[in-house]
């Protein structure tokens, strides 16, 4: 039991959900303004190198998030022109930002680093350190409350607690706001917007700015937080599960935020497992264990919980009638 919900396995669910968490919710705001982003991998893995790059650079871990944000949102706005303006295909733009930045970022760390694509060892104020919630030393040996308070929800990196406070913060914006109201409108009946006297293209933008903003905190985390700087490929396809996160929640933010801590919580048993041998069965390969996430989503989807219908009009670039 120690072995499956133990502190280390619990408190390793909310790190490595963190990224997953705020991929999934970028793609949310894309998905719903109806722009299909499979890019996802690509901004994560071009925001990890330019926060890597620039909190070595600047010895500031904050300057690392807003270099990464602001390159997110850079590539964000290069897939907007693809699938927006030009009107061409958005699974073909994706697809190719992940394959351009996955490229591009290993030629840059060789030029400027010297180190095989990788930037220096980040150290000290060059990353984001664990935040000790007040009163968690006394309340530490509380049972239950001093367990999850103390030994759960302290500890951990302020990107983790602004990507759990951004799934309410979704929430609201997307069903309390004008915004939000839009937002969800671009996604099912464009045309019905733009009826309305409201721009299609300037509200789709808006939703990848977020998008751009969302994915470069992910990408971030993942150089200043999960490790101490940037390694090629360092993503390993975390864009892609989010986008199976955000399937499987379908397209909702709470259940975003639960489907990405199921991920999270597999990829930490996975780690955890690694070497162990279980009565009756022996040693587990990890590998099963990782593809648990997809076969699970797949059942629940087919069999559970229904049919997963993105917005109607995802995908299909908007043209204005005359």
């Amino acid at each position: 039991m120690e072995l499956i919900f133990g502190l280390d396995v619990l408190n390793s669910t909310i790190r490595l959900s963190t990224p997953l968490l705020l991929a999934a919710l970028a793609g949310l705001y894309s998905e719903r303004a109806g722009i299909v982003d499979i890019g996802l991998e690509g901004k994560m893995l071009g925001a990890a190198f330019a926060a890597g790059a620039a909190a070595f650079t600047f010895n500031s871990a904050w300057a690392g998030l807003f270099a990464g944000v602001a390159v997110s949102i850079m590539l964000s706005m290069l897939h907007g022109f693809a699938s927006i303006t030009a009107r061409g295909n958005q699974i073909v733009s994706g697809v190719a930002i992940n394959f351009v930045v996955a490229g591009v970022a290993i030629l840059l760390g060789q030029k400027w680093f010297g180190l095989g694509g990788r930037t220096p060892q980040l150290h000290g104020v060059e990353r984001f350190r664990e935040i000790t919630m007040p009163g968690s030393e006394a309340l530490r040996d509380v049972p239950v409350i001093g367990w999850l308070y103390s030994g759960i929800l302290s500890g951990h990196a302020v990107l983790v607690y602004m990507a759990f406070l951004a799934v309410p913060v979704t929430w609201w914006i997307l069903y309390r706001t004008r915004f939000g109201l839009r937002l969800r409108a671009l996604g099912e009946n464009p045309a019905a917007v733009d009826t309305a006297g409201i721009s299609v293209t300037w509200g789709r933008y808006r939703a990848l700015v977020v998008c751009g903003l969302l994915c470069g905190m992910a990408g971030a985390y993942l150089a200043l937080g999960l490790s101490a700087g940037f390694v090629k490929d360092m993503t390993a396809g975390k864009g892609f599960i989010a986008l199976a996160a955000l399937i499987f929640a379908k397209w909702k933010p709470v259940n975003v935020m639960f489907a990405a801590l199921l991920f999270g919580y597999l990829e930490a048993l996975g780690i955890r497992m690694q070497g162990k041998v279980l009565p009756l069965i022996g040693e587990v390969p990890v590998t099963m264990i990782q593809a648990l996430p997809y076969v699970l989503t797949v059942v629940l989807l087919a069999g559970f919980i229904g049919k997963a219908i993105p917005p109607k009009a995802s995908g299909i670039p908007y043209v204005k009638e005359r």
